[in-house]
């Protein structure tokens, strides 16, 4: 089970209200959130394994060298992202209560952690699960290996299983083309323009009538007019640069260079006296004794 922890901590920031506090006042709604999502998501789904994937670096170099607007529009400043100043102190609170637990953490320099999961998936023997709530990790969607995502946006008690058949149905495009078709339809959450002109439907049947990005590109470069929805010829050539970068932005990494990490799921905790000074400081009893719980089951 790969998390995308970022995507999850602030799920569970503004999903719990702030009004849950530390006994010395700090806000600890994304503490909390967080360590009853784990318990659910351990509860349900059983995993052998599990990572807490972190953004080490939430607007990489190489993606803004390629495509500058890349999450600029989420910049507060200098290159530091725009964070609730209610969460921001959470962060660290939460990084040393996955450490204490035993629950790997693995952030790479360089990378975001949609890279880091991009990475373990690909490089595992067995089934994944990725737990996000970022349609980016659907193009990891393999049904051969098999890797599914566990999508949050209704609820972590309520997640959409993703796979080949749902990228399909939802889309209109082959289950593991979801890269290159977010890469023709743009996204403007990220800062990524996208083709001019071109919409959800005809990404989908562009991607669909060729199969790839790659494919679709030769066929521009060829000059072949077959296959192209009307008009849709022109919009492509006009963003030819932008279909030279894009794909290098939108793909997750899938090589970092991850730490060896014991990344098995702990059965009990790595620091228990740290644990217990953490949950006496911000007030975790409650939460800290439900996925204790569920580990030793």
């Amino acid at each position: 089970m790969l998390l995308d922890t970022p995507s999850l901590y602030f799920r569970a920031f503004y999903g719990v209200p702030e009004s849950v506090t530390s006994p010395d006042g700090m806000p600890v709604n994304a503490v909390r959130g967080l360590l009853d999502m784990i318990a659910t998501l351990v509860r349900q789904h059983s995993p052998a394994q599990i990572v807490a994937c972190m953004d080490a670096d939430w607007r990489p170099a190489f993606r803004v060298a390629a495509i500058p607007s890349y999450k600029a529009h989420r910049v507060a400043s200098g290159d530091e992202e725009e964070v609730p100043d209610t969460l921001a102190p959470q962060v660290p609170v939460i990084e040393e209560v996955l450490d204490a637990l035993g629950i790997s953490r693995v952030g790479v320099a360089g990378y975001e952690a949609d890279d880091v999961i991009g990475t373990y998936a690909t490089a595992a023997t067995g089934a994944v699960d990725i737990v996000t709530g970022d349609r980016d990790l659907f193009q990891l969607v393999d049904d051969e290996k098999p890797c599914r995502a566990l999508y949050t946006v209704r609820g972590i008690r309520n997640l959409q299983i993703v796979d080949e058949a749902f990228v399909r149905e939802k889309y209109g495009i082959p289950g593991r083309a979801y890269a290159d078709f977010a890469t023709l339809r743009g996204d403007p959450s990220d800062g990524l323009p996208g083709v001019a002109g071109i919409g959800d439907k005809t990404a989908a049947a562009l991607i669909t009538r060729f199969g790839s990005l790659s494919a679709l590109v030769a066929a521009l470069d060829d000059g072949a007019a077959d296959g192209f929805p009307a008009g849709a010829r022109n919009k492509l050539a006009a963003a030819r640069d932008y279909l030279e970068v894009a794909p290098a932005v939108v793909r997750v990494a899938r090589d970092v260079p991850v730490p060896d990490a014991d990344i098995t799921l702990p059965a009990a905790p790595r620091d228990p006296e740290r644990l217990v000074a953490l949950s006496e400081k911000h007030g975790l009893d409650s939460p800290l004794s439900r996925l204790l719980a569920t580990l030793t089951q």
